[in-house]
């Protein structure tokens, strides 16, 4: 029981060094939480998706990356957006915790964002986005390091360790913004998020910056026509999306198959060294109102025997709208 307690220990000890390492840097090498299903968590992907759906909607979803390790990177949302014919575009309100290490690092953001829709033509649409954010991150320095154990009457000794040169809480204000053409069938988008590159420093007299964000991606849906099946009882829906952050690049690709409210998803994620991360699948319903999604990421890095991938589940319900404008149309993204 001493030894498994100590192994922990040692564990977070390795994560917080590691981060106070990286936070001492010019230019901070970390990136943002990252979500499997995309769409289903559409206002962190891109601010421009506020109201996109025209009528109200709440979304929840949580991530466990790489269990193996222990709860290293879980991470939790719950999101909220509607379209407003007053305004002439959409509002959403983002809330997301992010915890790393088994608390060592948790970090809460909540973000307001407004999306204006501008009908070009009957058909064709743009939706731009900005988004307003205030971070609030902390460390947890209250815990026993390696020197402080005796190796028979356990953690007994004072520590060596220095926390004054440490900031235990890290707040600032963050902006992002983005962008979204669509037609019926087919839509592309743009976000870039951290746009002032915040300061994300623990250590006292250091400047750690959070380097900007770019996401682009893209989407269709096919109709498949077919003696077999009714018209639009099955759809296909390839999909692109790419994110590059400071030196971080990754691009993933797939598509979606839809028949009568089931949804299936498969995705290869990648750089462009097409060096393979992970192979992701994804199974969701939708039935009314209520839909719901669970997806796993095999890894097939060389981190692949000590992770155990990651899991992720969705959930999101649409409430009835009492108005529609019949000149704006909701864009044909995939539902999760």
């Amino acid at each position: 029981m001493r030894v498994d307690k100590m192994k922990t220990m040692v564990k977070h000890f390795i994560f917080l060094l590691s981060a106070l390492l990286l936070s001492s840097l010019t230019v901070l090498n970390a990136q943002d939480a990252h979500f499997t299903q995309f769409y289903a968590n559409s206002l962190y992907l891109n601010p421009a998706f506020a109201g996109a759906e025209r009528c109200p909607k709440i979304s929840l979803n949580y991530r466990n990356q790489w269990p193996a390790m222990g709860p290293t990177y879980v991470t939790y949302s719950a999101s909220y957006d509607q379209h407003l014919n007053a305004l002439q575009g959409g509002v959403g309100l983002l809330l997301m915790n992010d915890v790393q290490g088994g608390g060592v690092i948790n970090t809460t953001t909540i973000s307001g964002m407004y999306a204006y829709t501008l009908p070009v033509s009957r058909r064709f649409f743009i939706a731009g986005g900005f988004e307003a954010s205030f971070v609030m991150k902390s460390i947890n320095w209250d815990f026993i390091f390696p020197n402080m154990i005796h190796p028979l009457y356990g953690p007994i000794y004072a520590s060596l360790e220095n926390p004054d040169i440490i900031n235990d809480k890290r707040n600032y204000v963050d902006f992002s913004a983005g962008i979204i053409a669509f037609s019926e069938k087919t839509f592309f988008g743009v976000a870039v998020h951290h746009l002032t590159q915040p300061s994300e420093a623990f250590l006292r007299g250091s400047d750690a910056v959070l380097p900007r964000k770019l996401t682009a991606h893209f989407g269709t849906e096919v109709v498949i026509n077919s003696s077999s099946f009714r018209r639009g009882d099955l759809k296909i829906a390839p999909q692109l999306l790419y994110h590059q952050q400071g030196q971080f690049q990754l691009f993933n690709w797939g598509l979606y198959v839809s028949r009568r409210g089931i949804i299936a998803g498969f995705w290869a994620r990648q750089n462009f060294n097409f060096n393979y991360d992970s192979f992701i699948m994804l199974a969701g319903y939708k039935i009314d109102k209520i839909r719901f999604a669970y997806s796993y990421d095999l890894t097939v890095s060389n981190l692949k025997n000590s992770t155990y991938g990651a899991h992720e589940v969705s959930v999101a319900y649409t409430f009835d709208c009492h108005v529609k404008d019949k000149k704006l149309s909701t864009i044909s993204c995939p539902m999760f």
